[in-house]
């Protein structure tokens, strides 16, 4: 069955980012950095109690809804990515809907049972199911620098990119999203254009002269020509 070729990418997207958090848990202390490639590419291991970027919503339901939210997101994608397949799309863009698929299902896991298995659930919560958080560990600084006072924007702050923290399932979510962009035109090439009943009623009227239409022409100028 062909969706079961996608499924298992993202199985495998699943398997690699619960594995990177699972051994960053087991062998790291919140808050430990390890310098990967130089100083450019680190392990900087940090809990996430909200969406990408650290979002979150500040009340006691938001990360219930948040949680919910994800799920839901994670069935609807499945399915989508099911009929996708059944109509035959592009295979470019059935690879990164599995990718997006995987990394949603990738934090889902974290959100709803790590505050119960890992523990690591916000304070003050009602229960510690659907309130995990997730764990991050990518991080990019590829450079940093002291903006100069006459900036308008944060004169004399310190400025770094690229800083957001974040894991294997954000990464295979972005991947998806970005590339479908890039390639849309190619994932959903347009039906060449069909020409309407006026167009061709006036391509007919334009069409010159038929084989015969030249013959019976000929003909009677032969005709008129021949001497007596």
């Amino acid at each position: 069955m062909k969706f079961l070729k996608y499924l298992l990418i993202a199985l495998l997207v699943i398997c690699v980012d619960q594995t990177s958090k699972l051994l960053v848990y087991a062998h790291m202390q919140l808050g430990d950095e390890i310098n990967v490639i130089g100083t450019w590419f680190r392990l900087h291991y940090l809990l996430n109690p909200g969406m990408a970027f650290g979002i979150r919503w500040e009340n006691e339901f938001g990360k219930l809804a948040l949680t919910v939210f994800r799920i839901g997101a994670m069935v609807a994608i499945g399915y989508y990515l099911y009929s996708s397949v059944k109509k035959n799309l592009h295979v470019g863009f059935l690879i990164c809907l599995a990718l997006i698929l995987g990394g949603a299902v990738g934090n889902v896991i974290d959100s709803t049972f790590y505050g119960v298995f890992l523990d690591n659930n916000a304070l003050g919560m009602p229960t510690k199911w659907f309130h995990g958080e997730v764990i991050d560990m990518l991080y990019f600084p590829l450079f940093h620098f002291t903006v100069p006072e006459w900036f308008p924007l944060n004169p004399g702050g310190e400025f770094e990119f690229f800083s957001p923290v974040f894991n294997i399932a954000d990464s295979s979510i972005f991947i998806g999203v970005v590339t479908i962009l890039i390639f849309q035109k190619r994932f959903f090439p347009h039906p060449a254009k069909e020409d309407s009943p006026g167009e061709t009623l006036e391509m007919n009227q334009e069409e010159p002269h038929t084989t015969s239409d030249i013959s019976v022409t000929e003909t009677t100028a032969s005709t008129e020509t021949q001497p007596d």
